[in-house]
């Protein structure tokens, strides 16, 4: 005899980030057979013209301490990544999916991209520096310091067509975690308990903070110049140019170790570039407050329409943590939900249109119908 038919309330849902229990996103985890992947979220209907359809949310890589800094190298077919706490950079390769330490150690780097001419670059916690890594092997010091004082943590760079770099250099490196604190009586070693040389090789000198957080243009010529204060953007954090570069986006980011600024507020401002390279016109591009919640950015990227990519730290509010995308205008066209906070983001693959998501202990990726703009 057959039994009762069993009740239909409508189609069945996916998992997601948000149900319980949650999605899977691991290699052993059911795929997505759904059309849109139910973490892929159009706040606004333009963003369907943005995300790619049948395309799932993929993590590639587990089982770091800090993932940040991703960029993709587009002759190499490469990304590699920051893994901060272990001061190492990972690679994954495009054509088989393998992971592997690409270079150890990395004095801590944070942010990573790559120039016109297709050189890494890397800002390091460790050694307060910005460095390039020079097509026969080398490494260049583009800059350690400003004006006869040591910089604080170079945290992100962008490279510009005029052959210029352009970095933020806020306080997040003074943590013990990422980077060393400052010797004993600077502004993330007050008490002086924590000593900075231990884990370093012998002959390590340690530091002292002593700029405020500011950004800084780094000049073909090698001349380093102030382009944004603490005041107009306190602990700025990840940036980005507009496709044609004459918008500079900059996340401003909360407070680091023993910082006494102004201090961010998870929000990103953008400025007008001149053809001279003087900024003007500040404006609070978003605050980040999604439904009420705090999305706080860290990463940036444009497409090459000129919308924002940013990445989502919403701290324990499941379901914002991952990318928040943005129009040229401010407008929140969509969201991409990821179960860990995301640190930073880059557009990669041979066409440019894969979006990889650096984020917690994991990295993520996802085809979009966009393009990233520019190199790196």
């Amino acid at each position: 005899m057959a039994g009762p038919a069993l009740a239909q309330t409508g189609p069945a849902a996916p998992p997601t980030t948000i149900t319980t229990p949650p999605r899977d996103f691991g290699p052993g985890g059911a795929p997505t057979t759904y059309f849109w992947d139910p973490d892929i979220i159009a706040v606004d209907p333009s963003f369907n013209d943005l995300a790619q359809p049948n395309t799932a949310i993929k993590r590639l890589h587990t089982g770091l301490l800090w993932a940040e800094g991703p960029a993709w190298s587009a002759q190499g077919r490469y990304l590699l990544w920051s893994d901060i706490p272990n001061n190492r950079q990972m690679r994954w390769t495009e054509d088989d999916g393998r992971v592997s330490v690409f270079r150890s150690p990395s004095n801590n780097s944070n942010g990573n991209s790559f120039d016109f001419q297709g050189r890494q670059l890397s800002c390091e916690h460790l050694t307060r520096r910005v460095t390039r890594y020079e097509h026969d092997g080398t490494a260049t010091v583009l800059a350690d310091s400003y004006q006869g004082k040591r910089l604080n943590s170079p945290n992100d760079i962008a490279a510009h067509p005029d052959g210029s770099y352009w970095f933020t250099d806020p306080p997040y490196g003074g943590q013990l975690y990422e980077g060393e604190p400052d010797v004993a009586g600077g502004p993330s070693n007050a008490g002086g308990k924590l000593n900075p040389r231990i884990g370093q090789p012998a002959g390590f000198v340690p530091g002292k903070r002593e700029l405020p957080t500011n950004c800084y243009r780094i000049d073909p010529s090698g001349r380093i110049d102030l382009v944004v204060t603490e005041e107009q953007v306190p602990d700025p954090n990840g940036l980005c140019f507009s496709p044609d570069y004459k918008k500079l986006y900059i996340a401003s980011t909360g407070k680091g170790p023993g910082d006494t600024g102004p201090g961010g507020k998870g929000e990103i401002f953008v400025f007008d570039v001149g053809t001279d390279n003087k900024l003007s016109g500040l404006k609070k591009f978003s605050d980040c407050v999604i439904d009420g919640v705090k999305c706080g950015p860290d990463g940036l990227r444009c497409d090459v329409n000129g919308n924002v990519w940013a990445s989502s730290n919403a701290g324990r509010a499941v379901g914002y943590s991952g990318v928040t995308v943005w129009s040229p205008e401010g407008k929140l066209l969509g969201r991409i939900r990821l179960p860990e906070v995301c640190g930073n983001i880059c557009f990669g693959g041979p066409k440019r249109n894969r979006l990889f998501m650096a984020a917690s202990q994991s990295l993520y990726a996802v085809y979009t119908a966009t393009q990233g703009a520019g190199p790196g």
